[in-house]
């Protein structure tokens, strides 16, 4: 069975085709311009693809939700999380052009219409959202600066409107003093990769 499947049972053939593509779009644009790191593109299905995944696990994004993955690299968790949510809008926004050039290009071959992709730096995007995800950027308190004033009040969904922030290892020291969820992935999947894996939740404030 999929691993995507295994976890995911309610997706489409649409879905799961796309998520499987994933792998091979990826290898392909890898030899150009290295944005996975070679010794884990064999293991994008798990390593970074899954592992975005895991934000499905602890919300279901309502339709018309506003979502920014900020330092979206090669697009993660963003493009995985679009394929998954298609009635959710995503801005992927990185600084470096190579990284959205990788991700236009995806979202393009992916006929995903719920993704725009931003050249910018985080302090210069102008727009707020419902919720910012990111995958590891920089220490917490670092990205809280820089996502200040970039999220709406308003919230549409059961979570709260906040930070979505996938992270590994030892957080008590980083988080120390930040109120916020900490979700184990390991609870949702099985494979050893994810043993020290979590999901940190920040609600807005």
């Amino acid at each position: 069975m999929s691993v995507f499947l295994k976890y995911f049972p309610r997706l489409n053939k649409t879905q799961l085709s796309q998520l499987n593509d994933l792998k091979k779009i990826y290898k392909d644009l890898n030899k150009n311009v290295n944005v996975i790191s070679r010794k884990s593109i064999d293991n994008i299905n798990v390593f970074h693809i899954l592992h975005s995944l895991s934000i499905n696990k602890i919300i279901e994004f309502k339709r018309s939700t506003n979502i920014m993955d900020l330092g979206t690299g090669g697009g993660f968790p963003g493009i995985p999380l679009a394929i998954t949510n298609p009635n959710v809008n995503f801005t992927l926004v990185d600084s470096i052009k190579k990284k959205t050039d990788i991700v236009n290009t995806v979202s393009t071959i992916l006929d995903l219409n719920n993704v725009k992709v931003l050249n910018l730096r985080a302090e210069n995007v102008e727009e707020k959202y419902d919720f910012i995800v990111s995958r590891a950027v920089t220490n917490m308190r670092g990205f809280l600066k820089l996502t200040k004033d970039k999220l709406q009040q308003k919230s549409i969904n059961e979570l709260k409107n906040g930070i979505i922030y996938l992270k590994g290892g030892d957080l008590s020291k980083e988080m120390k003093g930040i109120i916020h969820n900490e979700y184990s992935i390991s609870n949702f999947f099985t494979e050893d990769y994810f043993e020290t894996k979590k999901i940190i939740y920040i609600k807005s404030t």
